[in-house]
């Protein structure tokens, strides 16, 4: 995920990896991407190594110096077959520890199971918010149909999430 996101935001201009790390949590990206800040250095090394991402420049900032990467021809190809890849992947698994962990609810007292529930719920339901702020916000910048989908995608499964997990605390009460 790491690489893609990185070949993406390097097709739109050279940037060096603290910029690509401010722009992914101003947008959020981190939220819905599983991206850890340190894995963007690490990928950029390893792709600078693959020859995906070589350094146009340098800058130095105090003591620190900043390369700005730029995405290579070979960077391009592999940034269209992550692409490719991608769109094939199921959008969403249903895999879950949450509903695993339901078989064995009985094994806590119910009062403590309740408390859990309803944490999560809290959670999810800042989750959503979240996501509806920034269906908004991104709204205001334009977004294309597909993004806007994306978004719907997302919010009603959170909307789903929650209706599944207020179910569960019902039939527990």
């Amino acid at each position: 995920m790491a690489n893609l996101i990185i070949l993406a935001l390097l097709r739109s201009r050279p940037m060096h990896g603290y910029e690509m790390q401010q722009f992914i949590q101003l947008t959020r990206m981190d939220e819905w991407a599983n991206l850890l800040s340190g894995s963007i250095y690490y990928a950029l090394n390893k792709m600078e190594q693959d020859g995906l991402v070589r350094t146009e420049a340098e800058e130095r900032t105090g003591a620190r110096l900043r390369k700005i990467y730029g995405i290579t021809d070979k960077g391009e190809e592999q940034f269209r077959e992550l692409v490719r890849k991608s769109l094939t992947l199921t959008p969403h698994s249903v895999k879950s520890d949450f509903a695993l962990s339901l078989n064995w609810i009985e094994a806590i007292p119910k009062e403590d199971a309740l408390e859990l529930l309803y944490q999560n719920l809290q959670q999810v339901e800042s989750t959503l918010e979240m996501w509806r702020q920034g269906k908004e916000i991104k709204a205001e910048y334009g977004l294309t149909p597909i993004v806007a989908a994306s978004f719907d995608n997302a919010i009603a499964i959170l909307e789903q999430d929650i209706s599944f997990m207020k179910k569960v605390i019902s039939l527990l009460q």
